[in-house]
């Protein structure tokens, strides 16, 4: 039986220092979902070292690609302007960390709609993440909706995807009913991606 790793050791002094450790807890098969939380978490926000990867647009928020973890995780930064919000969506299977580097973000859980479709989504719970906090998601949880619940600062979060998707699905929380969207980024490795590839079909 494998022993487990103590995550003490862990702590990221820097974002690169911390893409590089990630890569090394992603070079297996498995997840150990606390080590990599533990990890994101002990990685103080510097604004100095990840404002090259922070873009910004007026209308939504925006994913902005910083490590593609040798095809097994995305890790990329999330940018929230004033009240920005994602719709309520799946993660495709996929393990989804986040957390906050700068201001707060609003998280809202959602159950999975009854297979039939039709009638409101059932809120399970919501909370307020705050700075160098890390939250974690996937399927077997739930859903979940994200956004910036100021209106007059910015959020700017850290986000960790294993194995990448490229497509969703985004859920109506009247009606249950659910859309496959593409999901795109807005800037890849600090470099602006060429429009027509960067607009998505949905806030996600």
């Amino acid at each position: 039986m494998d022993q487990p790793v103590n995550t003490e050791v862990w702590k990221a002094q820097t974002l690169e220092e911390l893409v590089e450790i990630l890569h090394q807890l992603f070079s297996g098969d498995k997840v150990n979902v606390a080590e990599v939380q533990n990890v994101m978490e002990s990685y103080d926000s510097n604004p100095e070292e990840w404002t090259k990867f922070a873009q910004f647009d007026q209308f939504r928020y925006t994913r902005n690609l910083v490590d593609k973890g040798n095809g097994k995780f995305n890790l990329m930064i999330l940018c929230w302007g004033e009240g920005h919000g994602s719709s309520i969506h799946d993660h495709m299977d996929s393990h989804c960390f986040m957390k906050i580097l700068q201001g707060n973000l609003k998280e809202t859980l959602f159950d999975w709609p009854n297979k039939k479709g039709g009638g409101e989504m059932l809120k399970k719970s919501e909370r307020v993440l705050r700075e160098n906090q890390c939250a974690y998601i996937a399927d077997s949880i739930g859903l979940h909706r994200v956004e910036n619940p100021s209106h007059t600062e910015t959020a700017v979060s850290l986000h960790l995807y294993s194995p990448p998707f490229e497509t969703c699905h985004a859920f109506d929380q009247r009606t249950g009913h659910k859309q496959k969207v593409k999901m795109t980024f807005y800037s890849q490795f600090g470099e602006r991606t060429p429009y027509a590839a960067s607009v998505s079909q949905e806030n996600n």
